[in-house]
């Protein structure tokens, strides 16, 4: 079973409920696919190993090039610029699909690799990391979830917000935990990322995070619109104390891990 792990804003705590979740299950396998800036390994305190590159294909254009402009009109990230005798290449906006070439008359298009980051880890946890001053996150995520060993229960913490990388994190996943605040900006991040849901087909249920700080309009939200509250995590000191020197919550209070492990039995 994949079940990802998402918000429709950063800082809801995905991170803690992904990492708490998968220690508290057995035979399971923690993909870190927040790769702008993944920390779930701040508290399994791995050595991670076995470091890959992430690359992307960028285009070289050579001299048949009779700067027609099909390969400019074509690309919808204006990564090729055509002008009278030149073909300018913005790197940093490629994203490797390979239409260029596919639409150059005169076969005018090469390529070479650029890397963009890379995947690390060992056993069953696995990252990804984007280089700084990079834009584009997509084939990190990607990279990250040619990992998944199917056998075991994969559990995905997804980049936030809902733009192409949470997307590309939560699809084909068998259910997604949407991690939520019960405060104005959680409720209103938590409407965008049900929509994108619904779009996917990827069903879902709710997890309140930091229950006590706001007011109730995400539960009276969920309730209208049939949407499953699975689990609520209150604002605890004990929690928020733990989490600050980056110890999962579950390994000091066994009563979660009873509690998460009904929250895995709730999706199933």
């Amino acid at each position: 079973m994949i079940i990802s792990v998402a918000s429709g804003k950063g800082g809801t705590g995905k991170t803690t409920v992904a990492v708490n979740l998968a220690l508290s299950l057995e035979d399971t396998e923690l993909l870190d696919c927040d790769v702008e800036e993944p920390n779930c390994n701040i508290f399994l305190k791995k050595k991670l190993k076995n470091v890959e590159d992430v690359s992307i294909p960028v285009p070289i254009i050579n001299e048949k090039c009779d700067f027609c402009g099909k390969c400019s009109e074509f690309c919808e990230y204006n990564a090729l610029a055509v002008m009278k005798g030149n073909v300018l290449v913005f790197k940093e906006l490629c994203h490797g699909c390979g239409g260029c070439k596919l639409v150059c008359p005169k076969d005018a298009i090469t390529y070479k690799e650029r890397k963009i980051g890379e995947v690390a880890g060992e056993d069953n946890f696995y990252q990804g990391k984007l280089n700084i001053g990079e834009a584009i996150a997509t084939p990190i995520v990607s990279a990250v979830k040619k990992k998944i060993k199917k056998e075991k229960t994969v559990i995905i913490d997804s980049p936030p917000g809902a733009f192409c990388p949470v997307i590309e994190a939560v699809s084909g996943s068998d259910y997604c935990l949407l991690v939520t605040e019960p405060t104005p900006f959680g409720l209103n991040d938590l409407k965008i990322a049900v929509e994108v849901l619904k779009k996917i087909d990827v069903p879902y249920g709710v997890i309140i995070n930091r229950e006590g700080i706001g007011d109730k309009r995400v539960e009276e939200y969920c309730k209208k619109n049939n949407v499953p509250v699975l689990m609520k995590i209150p604002h605890d000191r004990k929690i928020a104390e733990l989490y600050s020197k980056g110890i999962p919550f579950v390994l000091e209070m066994p009563e979660w891990k009873e509690k998460f492990r009904g929250l895995y039995g709730a999706i199933r």
